[in-house]
């Protein structure tokens, strides 16, 4: 989120940063939404000054017994108090207006982030190690050829299970993943100084907005059970509409008010979920009717409120553990004593993939479930930068003890992440592919996280505080750095050795054969 104090007092600097991601200049349109803001509130607080200062006058008036003054004075003040909802409303929806507007805009990038389009434009800073020999291997194989001729990795029984994007791992391929999330998270707690979390993997609303995943990009998340409105007046010709698509989807022409609440309750009765045209479109109808039928408001109220209270809270399946992780600090302040706080966790993430169609359709490169191990870092302002610089530093360290040829590539500002000021991502090699892919991502993203969440900090010594800095990435992808690892380890014979790092949390084992 970004501060509209900041661009009012620098609106060019502002456009250019959004020019600079390819965007449209929209300072003056945000600077218009907030001076609409800055007015209501001051409509509100002359309003409210008047009341207060009637309200003194009426006494003064009755005390010198000028009760026709007095009485002008009380219509003046409840006329006054008649105006203060509407008044009320135009500010919080000016305020909504600005919030909302703000909330759609992506972060500006730092000064020193190389500008392009896409990412044939980002820059290499630095690669490690050389592609393996693969002991001679002329075609080597990618991951799901070797794991589908071992046994151990399975599409076909997983499309089954829950469609495509999905894999069931077994055997030693199962275990050599929960290695690599176990040698990860001991690395990342024991050397680099983050401290294990495990948090939820279901987070509200406000989580995801926290971090930017809402509302920007609801399409690609996962949304857990239902949300609505408690009941509000609607239109009568709209509650007819409604109570007579109601009546169409029952088969019948039209549809009385108690046939609705039989419907309502046999539907209820049978079971939320088993609704043939969708339980949102149910409650809607049954608050709107509620709502707009007073006479009927009692006989809706109990059912409607079954509905409500087993519905209303969505929960979100979390793309990436930096949900929660990141969200430990909202709506708080932080001793700046305590700062940087390291977290790390190992879990599973849920994404959609909406702009995914067509693209990794085989194995495991792109899917709706993986594990991936988080870092993330809350720091002061003066320390983010060099913060960003060490959490990618603890991320490369996953790979060169795993033995892993990769490149450090700095994102252009036509390629990086929506919340991010600086991005770095980690491309392994991959000799299946012949190229190099995305295994980790690491961000700094200032105090625009902070300020949706409203995390602070503050010195001891400082009357005021200020917005703390988030940074995360990945530390890094399981199942990618599994890929990794069998198609760099992949030997002639379509086994895979272990590299040495593994061994002991594979109780010692050296190599992954199709007998495993």
């Amino acid at each position: 989120m970004h501060d509209i104090k900041a661009i009012r007092d620098n609106p060019k600097a502002f456009d250019e940063g959004l020019a600079r991601r390819g965007l449209a200049p929209r300072a003056e349109s945000l600077i218009a939404l907030d001076e609409k803001r800055r007015s209501a509130i001051l409509e509100l607080q002359r309003a409210q000054e008047r009341r207060n200062a009637a309200s003194k006058e009426i006494g003064a008036a009755m005390a010198r017994k000028d009760v026709e003054a007095a009485d002008d004075l009380k219509a003046e003040v409840a006329g006054l108090k008649a105006a203060m909802p509407e008044l009320e409303a135009i500010e919080r929806e000016a305020g909504v207006a600005l919030e909302t507007a703000l909330a759609e805009i992506p972060n500006l990038p730092f000064e020193d982030v190389p500008d392009g389009k896409d990412e044939n434009d980002n820059v290499e800073v630095r690669r490690f190690g050389a592609p393996p020999a693969l002991g001679g291997i002329n075609k080597p194989r990618e991951h799901f050829e070797l794991g589908e001729a071992l046994g151990l990795m399975d599409f076909e029984i997983a499309a089954k299970l829950s469609g495509a994007r999905f894999v069931v791992l077994k055997g030693a391929l199962a275990r050599l993943s929960r290695a690599l999330e176990q040698f990860m998270l001991d690395l990342h707690t024991t050397e680099h100084g983050y401290t294990e979390i495990e948090p939820p993997v279901l987070v509200r609303d406000e989580a995801m907005f926290g971090t930017a995943q809402l509302p920007k990009f609801e399409e690609d998340q996962y949304p857990v059970g239902g949300y609505f409105e408690q009941p509000s007046k609607i239109n009568e010709d709209i509650l007819q509409e409604r109570v007579n698509d109601l009546a169409r989807q029952f088969g019948e022409e039209q549809i009385s008010e108690r046939r609705l609440i039989e419907k309502l309750n046999e539907m209820y009765n049978s079971g939320i979920g088993d609704f043939r045209f969708g339980w949102r479109i149910t409650l809607e109808l049954l608050t709107a009717v509620s709502a707009a039928k007073d006479s009927f408001y009692s006989v809706f109220q109990t059912l409607s409120q079954k509905i409500l209270d087993r519905e209303k809270e969505r929960f979100w399946l979390i793309p990436t553990a930096e949900v929660p992780l990141t969200n430990l600090v909202r709506e708080s302040i932080v001793d700046e004593k305590a700062l940087p706080l390291r977290f790390t966790a190992g879990t599973l993430c849920f994404r959609a993939e909406a702009g995914a169609a067509g693209k990794d359709t085989r194995g495991m490169i792109r899917q709706h479930q993986f594990r991936k191990v988080e870092l993330v870092s809350i720091t002061t302002p003066d320390e983010a930068r060099d913060e960003h610089e060490r959490m990618t530093r603890c991320a490369e360290e996953v790979l060169k003890r795993l033995g892993l040829h990769f490149r450090t590539v700095a994102l252009c500002t036509g390629d990086m992440g929506f919340a991010s000021r600086k991005t770095y991502d980690l491309e392994v090699w991959l000799p299946g592919q012949g190229r190099f892919r995305e295994i980790s991502s690491c961000s700094v993203c200032g105090d625009f996280q902070a300020r949706r969440m409203n995390a602070r900090c503050k010195a001891a010594d400082a009357k005021a505080t200020r917005f703390v800095h988030t940074l995360n990435g990945s530390g890094v992808a399981v199942g990618r750095a599994l890929i990794a690892v069998m198609e760099n380890y992949q030997e002639p014979d379509g086994s895979i050795a272990i590299p040495e790092v593994l061994r002991p949390y594979m109780g010692g084992r050296a190599r992954i054969e199709a007998r495993d």
